[in-house]
């Protein structure tokens, strides 16, 4: 083989080859870092304009999505690949994936009308498609909940558009529920009474509206008392925790006996014929 043939091929095709793949690969990293750095920006900027963060998560996903694919096809371009075709294809995969991922896209269509009709943001404390947690983020497809016992939990923007929410931070103050159940001979003025004012002295316990302490039921056991103070979101579990602390404390402190279960007991008489006696069996029903 001509060593001028060899020479002029690795120049004008192995060379070019080879500085196309080069900036190729600097076009990447240069264009990751400026989308990188426009995600920044437009973050800062809607965070000094006290746009929802929610909001903005969402915005920085679509902006990276559609800038990286910007790239990819600028890229293609620069190898003298025609991006119209690829365009078209795209398109056409789109489609056949949108048939086949249909889901997928009715999540972030739930996710583009949770944005818009904001039932919850990132910070609220809500309960979701049977989880229970604070948003961490509303992404393109997904919304992630950081549940009380610090597990990152990820539900489907469609599974959560189309089943019950629950936003326990959309208004400034919640209710404790909590009950009491007494003994049959313990007076339940009385105890209303003395719980109504343990309740009152627990921190955070809100003055207006005022604690829920009331007959509720009436059972075989004796009576319920509800116990229902106000709080606000910031201190819901202390003053649960603090609740079920005082309705142990007033009742040992008061000497009220433990509830226990009524008893009935009835003698039944048994015909035994191979006797011609009647012996008695004695059956007991709680």
């Amino acid at each position: 083989m001509d060593m001028t043939t060899v020479d002029t091929f690795v120049r004008t095709t192995l060379l070019d080859a080879a500085m196309k793949v080069a900036a190729a690969i600097a076009f990447w990293f240069i264009g990751r870092w400026l989308i990188h750095r426009v995600i920044a920006l437009v973050g800062s900027g809607m965070r000094r304009n006290d746009i929802d963060p929610t909001l903005t998560r969402y915005l920085g996903s679509i902006i990276n999505v559609a800038l990286n694919i910007a790239l990819v096809l600028g890229i293609l371009g620069y190898f003298g690949i025609q991006t119209t075709s690829i365009a078209a294809m795209l398109a056409g995969a789109g489609v056949a994936i949108g048939m086949a991922w249909s889901g997928m896209l009715g999540n972030f269509a739930a996710g583009a009308f949770m944005l818009v009709l904001r039932p919850f943001k990132v910070g609220d404390f809500v309960s979701v498609a049977g989880v229970t947690g604070t948003v961490h983020e509303l992404g393109l497809f997904g919304t992630t909940i950081v549940t009380p016992d610090n597990v990152l939990t990820l539900v489907g923007n469609g599974k959560v558009f189309g089943d019950t929410i629950q936003n326990f931070s959309a208004l400034p103050y919640r209710r404790v529920d909590r009950t009491a159940q007494l003994a049959g001979d313990v007076d339940h003025a009385d105890a209303i009474a003395r719980l109504r004012s343990a309740i009152a002295k627990i921190p955070n316990v809100m003055a207006k509206p005022a604690p829920d302490v009331s007959l509720l039921d009436i059972n075989l056991l004796g009576t319920v008392i509800a116990v229902r103070p106000y709080c606000s979101n910031d201190h819901y579990w202390q003053v649960y925790f603090d609740t079920n602390e005082a309705i142990t404390r007033v009742a040992r402190e008061a000497g009220w006996p433990a509830p226990t279960p009524a008893s009935v007991t009835r003698m039944i008489q048994v015909p035994d014929e191979r006797r011609g006696t009647e012996p008695s069996r004695v059956v007991e029903s709680a």
